[in-house]
């Protein structure tokens, strides 16, 4: 049976905070999809569903699969694979911004915050904060 142990280290807690924050991401792609596409300044053709079926598949359920199972397993390769998609996403933003002339607020914004939201559970997974 699966156990679900809350943290108990400050170390745990950024590593839970990453994944709840990831969680959080996947239900507003799930739940709103159209106000994901708003916040992240992308805009549905009338007429073509699948554009709100990429929100609520391919972001929801990658976000979702990961934070969830990140909690649920709470080992460091699993908190890896969470700071590691982060990390990763923060690197396609830079590159975005290098190469799509993308130097904007919003990108400067979002890529602080992926890279938070990496450095957390990678701060963890390698004891780096216990």
């Amino acid at each position: 049976m699966l156990t679900l142990i809350p943290p108990q280290s400050p170390g745990e807690w950024l590593a839970w905070a990453s994944a709840i924050v990831t969680i959080g991401f996947g239900l507003i792609c799930l739940i709103m999809p159209r106000t994901t596409f708003r916040i992240l300044r992308l805009q549905a053709r009338p007429g073509v569903p699948e554009a709100l079926s990429e929100s609520r598949a391919t972001m929801a359920g990658f976000y979702l699969a990961t934070g969830l199972l990140a909690i649920a397993f709470a080992q460091p390769f699993v908190w890896m694979v969470l700071g590691a998609g982060w990390a990763f996403t923060a690197l396609g933003r830079l590159v975005s911004i290098i190469a799509d002339d993308g130097n904007t607020t919003f990108n400067w914004v979002s890529i602080a915050m992926e890279i938070a939201l990496a450095a957390a559970p990678l701060a963890y997974a390698f004891g780096i904060v216990r």
